[in-house]
């Protein structure tokens, strides 16, 4: 009896383990966006001397050799690498290059909370990590007693300049009401948003 259990619990076992792994591992998953004072390091193979240190600067720009200004403000590291060997090519540069773009230094990143939360203010977001409305709120110290939960603004400078302003029920969220992993709940906060929590109407 004993040797045929053995397998079983070490399955279960197993199979518990691979599950807190997937669990963990989605949980810490994140992407990096390339953001505006990001230092970034760009690596074109065999070809030192188009290797470049910079800044990104206000407009989301780099300059490189042999191709000048490129856009990759807004854009993952594998979005950038693409963009920058598509843009060797279309000059007719280089016939098949291999770019390698990585973050040297993070720009500051820093969103700010403000209206009837307990703890208004900025906030740094984790590096290489992630934080929605939902934990920033929680992360304040909550929402106060005449806070409007239902209609906290997320307002947020796009790439191109322009201004966005999305609204996130935070309250259903807390309140259990709504899926946690739902639709704008999860919106990621990006450096330089600004979130407002206006007051209920009595």
């Amino acid at each position: 009896m004993k040797t045929t259990r053995l397998p079983v619990l070490f399955a279960l076992l197993f199979a518990g383990f691979a599950v807190s792994s997937a669990q963990n591992s989605e949980k810490k998953s994140y992407i990096h966006t390339l953001t505006l004072a990001d230092k970034v390091r760009i690596v074109v193979y065999q070809e030192d001397d188009l290797t470049s240190l910079s800044r990104i600067d206000a407009r989301g720009r780099v300059n490189l050799n042999l191709i000048g200004e490129i856009a990759i403000g807004g854009m993952t590291v594998n979005e950038a690498q693409t963009a920058i060997e598509n843009a060797y090519k279309a000059g007719r540069f280089l016939r098949n290059p291999q770019v390698t773009v990585s973050v040297e230094e993070y720009a500051p990143r820093i969103v700010s909370i403000q209206g009837r939360i307990r703890n208004a203010g900025d906030y740094t977001l984790p590096i290489e990590s992630t934080l929605t409305v939902v934990e920033l709120v929680t992360k304040a110290g909550g929402i106060d007693d005449i806070g409007k939960g239902s209609a906290v603004t997320v307002t947020r400078i796009m790439p191109d300049g322009t201004k966005k302003v999305f609204t996130v029920d935070v309250d259903s969220v807390i309140k259990g009401k709504k899926d946690s992993k739902s639709d704008d709940s999860t919106m990621l906060l990006q450096p330089g948003d600004i979130v407002y929590v206006p007051e209920r109407l009595i």
